[in-house]
């Protein structure tokens, strides 16, 4: 009888196994991306004016070795910018946002922070494209190192234009004070009289 019970305990196990391993898998959604922890990523959205064939844009090269993360930074300013090493580089342990601080030459510090996309396929950065807030600044996650740039999409006009400054006016010669009137002095020989 012992015998019996624990070859149905068996059984029972290995068939409630095979239920659970046969049993549809419950639609779960993706896990999101994050940053390995060691190499190198470069996000980019680097392209070339149509206008003018100047760059246009920033790079942003995050490299994370055993000892440290460092970051090095590009932007455009007319033409692309000598590299800028970040002084500080902070990523959060989960991997999915860092930010870092740079000080480009002749410029003020400042920090520039960062989400890895979802599908960790570009970084989003804070702040806007042309100043529109509906409209994330996204660096794409460059994979070709080879490919040529992309040609730069040109900011839409403002929906509610600025008021236009009026030209200024011609500055009008200032209005000389007048004196209030006094009476007329008469002069006669050796003194003075006022007259009414």
């Amino acid at each position: 009888m012992l015998l019996s019970r624990r070859a149905l305990i068996a059984s029972s196990l290995l068939l409630a196994s095979f239920a659970v391993l046969a049993a549809p898998k419950l639609a779960r959604k993706p896990a999101a991306q994050v940053l390995p922890r060691y190499g190198m990523l470069v996000f980019s959205d680097l392209c070339i004016s149509p206008e003018n064939g100047e760059f246009g844009g920033q790079r942003i090269t995050l490299q994370r070795f055993a000892e440290v993360d460092t970051v090095l930074y590009e932007y455009t300013a007319g033409g692309l910018s000598w590299p800028v090493v970040a002084s500080e580089v902070v990523i959060d342990p989960r991997g999915r946002q860092f930010y870092f601080t740079v000080q480009p030459p002749d410029e003020e510090e400042r920090t520039i922070r960062g989400t890895l996309s979802d599908d960790g396929k570009a970084l989003v950065l804070d702040g806007s494209y042309c100043n529109d807030p509906k409209v994330p600044m996204k660096l794409a996650r460059v994979t070709d190192f080879g490919r040529a740039a992309g040609t730069c999409r040109v900011c839409p006009a403002p929906k509610n234009p600025p008021p236009a400054e009026a030209e200024p006016a011609q500055p009008q010669p200032e209005p000389q004070p007048s004196l209030p009137p006094q009476p007329l002095q008469k002069i006669e020989a050796g003194r003075t009289t006022a007259s009414l």
